[in-house]
């Protein structure tokens, strides 16, 4: 905290004596200081960059910090910003629903992408003079009526390359010198599932007002993967047209938009039982929203990860199902850590009104027949927060259709190695989800995802 402190104001008081009991000096320190340059270096071990005195780039460096300073004073510019072709989101994949995705408008001219959704990843990349990508027709996927696009940073205006020597250049330390371009590989948890190629700044087009009226149109500079090959799940169609990290690294969408001052720093997904959604970039939920805080990962808050202290099935609270779970929205299902699942489904097993069955090649072990045609009343799954907090799991499980209609159910929820689980997208439906990244908290609340305006609350609570 002292550093930061240190770094972060124009002038920093390091040494206060006192020279009489009603009165005090203290000697004013520059924050580019000789003295303030050993300090930093001293605790972290790394001086970083600093401006020679009274230089061009000394100046600028003040400008810039002026500049950001502002921002905090005046506040977020919106109170809401989404995609410019709206807020809607929609489920894309095969039967088990996959992704939720969105279109969005990347360059100038500005160019349409259907992206996936990611709250477990940070970049924003899309397919860009593709080397290997996933087939970009409309006819290779049932769910589309229009044919995909591929980015080509010669095809806009207001694209720029990222050297090597830029701040957000993460693979600088493998660079042969300052001024190469930037590549950038990500790998994901999936396996061998990964997206490649150069970083490029450019305008990611959205709007601010309501869904069915006049919107005013915002022109956001954002950081962009320029896709040049994927792998694995991404050659199979999970993301085709690009994939929206919104972690909470300095590299995701909203830390762009909090950081340029045109919202608050949150954002908030809803997923709906028909699998429509809606995301907003600036909004913090609703006053009367269960929260919880997120926790940091080896002291650094790098993830959306929130503590479980308990799991209850019906009105029975297990005992040994505390965990960390990741809040991940590009994961489809649950994943608990092995001993808080055995002990989940054992219970789940117990309260259930229907028959075992294994279903041919279904990796979920506990599933189950109809025994009539009338759909079961499965018993509630329910996870308890700290501050007696709790989220009631609205779609625990997932209908299983044959040839002659539904034909069972299983338990939407897998182990998982380690400590650390995963709350996908099945336990967010009927929830408008906030990630709160300015307070480092999740909040949930009821939702159908309906939007009724601005001027309203921008979801119906169905609490």
């Amino acid at each position: 905290m002292a550093a930061r402190f240190l770094v972060a104001m124009s002038v920093v008081v390091l040494l206060i004596e006192s020279c009489m009991a009603a009165m005090f000096s203290a000697r004013l320190i520059h924050r580019f200081s000789d003295e303030v340059k050993a300090y930093r270096a001293a605790r972290s071990g790394v001086s970083g960059s600093w401006p020679e005195w009274r230089t061009m780039e000394y100046y600028k460096m003040l400008g810039r910090s002026d500049l950001e300073r502002q921002k905090v004073m005046l506040g977020s510019k919106y109170q809401l910003l989404f995609p410019s072709e709206g807020s809607k989101t929609m489920s894309f994949g095969n039967d088990y629903g996959w992704l939720h995705y969105t279109w969005i408008d990347i360059g100038t001219p500005n160019i349409s992408f259907l992206v996936a959704l990611d709250a477990g990843s940070d970049l924003l990349w899309i397919p860009c003079d593709c080397i290997q990508c996933a087939p970009l027709s409309a006819s290779y996927y049932g769910s589309l009526d229009r044919d995909l696009n591929q980015y080509s940073p010669s095809g806009s205006s207001t694209s720029k390359h990222l050297s090597c020597s830029h701040q957000l250049c993460e693979s600088s330390p493998n660079c042969d010198s300052p001024k190469q371009l930037c590549p950038y590989t990500i790998n994901y948890y999936s396996e061998n599932t990964s997206s490649s190629g150069l970083l490029i700044e450019d305008i990611l087009h959205l709007a601010s007002g309501s869904d069915d009226a006049s919107n005013s149109s915002v022109r956001a500079p954002v950081i962009i993967g320029c896709g040049m090959r994927q792998t694995g799940g991404y050659l199979d169609g999970v993301a085709p047209d690009g994939l929206m990290g919104l972690g909470l690294g300095e590299i995701s969408v909203p830390s762009f938009l909090a950081k340029a001052g045109l919202v608050r720093n949150s954002f908030s997904l809803c997923f709906n039982d028909d699998d429509s959604g809606r995301i907003f970039f600036g909004d913090q939920g609703l006053a009367t929203q269960q929260s919880t805080l997120f926790l940091p990962s080896d002291g650094k808050y790098e993830t959306y990860i929130v503590g479980v202290e308990a799991c209850c099935i019906g009105s029975s609270c297990i005992k040994q199902t505390s965990f960390r779970a990741l809040v991940d929205s590009g994961a489809s299902f649950t994943f608990l850590p092995d001993e808080s699942y055995r002990n989940v489904v054992d219970e789940f097993d117990k309260q259930v009104n229907a028959t075992r069955f294994s279903f041919e090649g279904s990796p979920w072990e506990y599933c189950y027949k109809f025994s009539s045609k009338e759909l079961l009343k499965n018993p509630s799954v329910i996870l308890k927060f700290a501050l007696n907090n709790s989220f009631v799991v609205h779609n625990p499980v997932f209908v299983v259709h044959g040839y002659q209609g539904v034909v069972g159910f299983c338990l939407a929820i897998q182990p998982t190695d380690g400590d650390i689980g995963i709350l996908g997208q099945n336990f967010m439906t009927g929830y408008r989800m906030v990630f709160d990244r300015e307070n480092l908290k999740l909040g949930w609340s009821r939702s159908n995802c309906e939007f009724y305006g601005l001027s309203q609350s921008i979801f119906r609570d169905t609490s």
